[in-house]
């Protein structure tokens, strides 16, 4: 469905609603997004994908019957919106949102023409990967998804554990054998895989293609100008080189993580001045954006969005898309060499790591932490200059943000989150860190 006939049939009035309507959002402060959508061409059987893909990981939430479930009313208004600008990749998992995406992206396409949309899901046996809870796995996801091919396949974050792991979760049950046939038959349209991992794990996966042991039609990696030359190099490896390994062999890459678990939208003040003074009128996110479609091999870059604001914003930057300039490129790797001197933890909100079983709530821990840090309003010291009113306010907004059952000092280190984190924090270890620092604030040590 082309956007003017989207248009014609919802109304441009209906339109506006929806961008002003949605989960409560301040979509009224945020301009509007002119021109059209920037697309990618796939080379290898010419799908015209939108550059902004839309993540389905963090859809918004309501309490409902006593507990959390995925506003769909909401979804859907963003669903419409997105496709009337353009946006036709739709990335979802049947691990997000603890089983709760997949349905609600499903629920809202299938209101609209299904040739108007890629369709990108996932195998994330991550728990049980034998056979036959695997094939479930896949079969269930047709269902949610209302749909009897999938465009886009992936193996869900391969690397981590090698080899061994990836012929464990995919090969030694038979499940590529399995999803080769299900590709022959038509059902998987484009077969890929969502890297995490060491260059070793990445470099096997890439012989895999070359010796012709499986074809990768596309693969998806973290990508933003932090990771591109400051990836840990333990569990994730530096995105230029992830980059030019796909380059050199053609295969059409996915971009997630561009804003590194939403810490590239709010980036410490002085970072912020800097793009701010370049370009008053974007956000500090559309710089991140820019970093990603700036590269011809990307297919789409997938964002995650909440609420209509994101969105909006989004589409602003890949409506009309600018590439960044050779000056603009180098920037933005001074940018990223400038967000590594900040001692913030490398989570990305993905919640892989919950329900934690002693009820802790890692990730709002972690955002609490990594916010007061590129806020400028981390106390240090008692050299520090309002040091005293920074540390009041850092131990009530810990108390607000995050109910005392479910804070730090509750961990007790059973490992039980540690093999569930794609990025390989230690949980344990950082929980224990911030736990540490939140005492000497209450007692005054630091």
């Amino acid at each position: 469905m082309q956007r003017r006939d989207f248009l014609k049939i919802t109304g441009a009035a209906g339109i506006g609603a929806v961008a002003l309507g949605c989960n409560g959002g301040k979509s009224k402060s945020a301009p509007l997004p002119e021109g059209d959508m920037e697309y990618r061409i796939n080379p290898a059987n010419g799908d015209k994908v939108s550059l902004l893909g839309f993540g389905c990981m963090r859809w918004p939430m309501i309490e409902k019957d006593g507990a959390q479930a995925v506003d769909q009313e909401a979804v859907n208004a963003m669903v419409d919106y997105a496709i009337a600008h353009g946006v036709n990749y739709f990335d979802t998992s049947p691990a997000y949102l603890r089983g709760l995406s997949e349905k609600a992206a499903g629920d809202a396409l299938a209101r609209h023409p299904r040739e108007s949309y890629y369709i990108a899901t996932k195998l994330s046996n991550f728990r049980e990967s034998d056979k036959e809870s695997s094939i479930k796995m896949y079969r269930d996801s047709f269902g949610e998804m209302h749909t009897d091919y999938f465009d886009y396949y992936l193996l869900h974050a391969i690397g981590r554990g090698g080899m061994k792991a990836f012929r464990k979760r995919y090969v030694d049950n038979g499940m590529i054998d399995f999803l080769m046939a299900e590709k022959a038959a038509g059902r998987i349209r484009n077969f890929g895989f969502s890297f995490h991992g060491k260059k070793e794990a990445f470099d096997d996966f890439m012989r895999l293609h070359d010796t012709g042991e499986i074809h990768w039609d596309f693969c998806q990696i973290e990508m933003n100008y932090v990771d591109w030359r400051h990836a840990d190099g333990v569990w994730n490896e530096n995105a230029e080189y992830l980059y030019a390994e796909l380059d050199k062999r053609g295969i059409p890459i996915i971009i997630m993580e561009p804003l590194l678990g939403g810490r590239l939208a709010n980036v410490p003040s002085d970072i912020a001045e800097q793009m701010k003074a370049r370009e008053p009128d974007r956000s500090v996110a559309s710089w991140a954006f820019r970093f990603c479609g700036s590269h011809p091999r990307v297919l789409c870059t997938l964002s995650g969005m909440e609420s209509m604001d994101p969105l909006i914003d989004n589409l602003r930057t890949f409506c009309n898309f600018k590439p960044l300039s050779e000056e603009e490129m180098a920037f933005m790797e001074e940018m990223g060499d400038a967000m590594t001197k900040y001692p913030t933890v490398n989570c990305t909100g993905c919640q892989y790591c919950m329900p934690c079983p002693w009820g802790i709530d890692i990730p709002g821990i972690f955002r609490h932490y990594n916010d007061s840090i590129t806020e400028n309003t981390f106390p240090r010291n008692r050299e520090q200059k309002d040091y005293l009113k920074l540390r009041k306010a850092y131990l009530a907004s810990y108390d607000k943000a995050i109910p005392t059952v479910r804070q730090a000092d509750h961990c007790i280190s059973c490992g039980q989150c540690l093999s569930h984190c794609p990025q390989s924090i230690n949980i344990p270890m950082q929980l224990s860190r911030i736990n540490r620092y939140v005492e000497s604030l209450k007692q005054d040590t630091l």
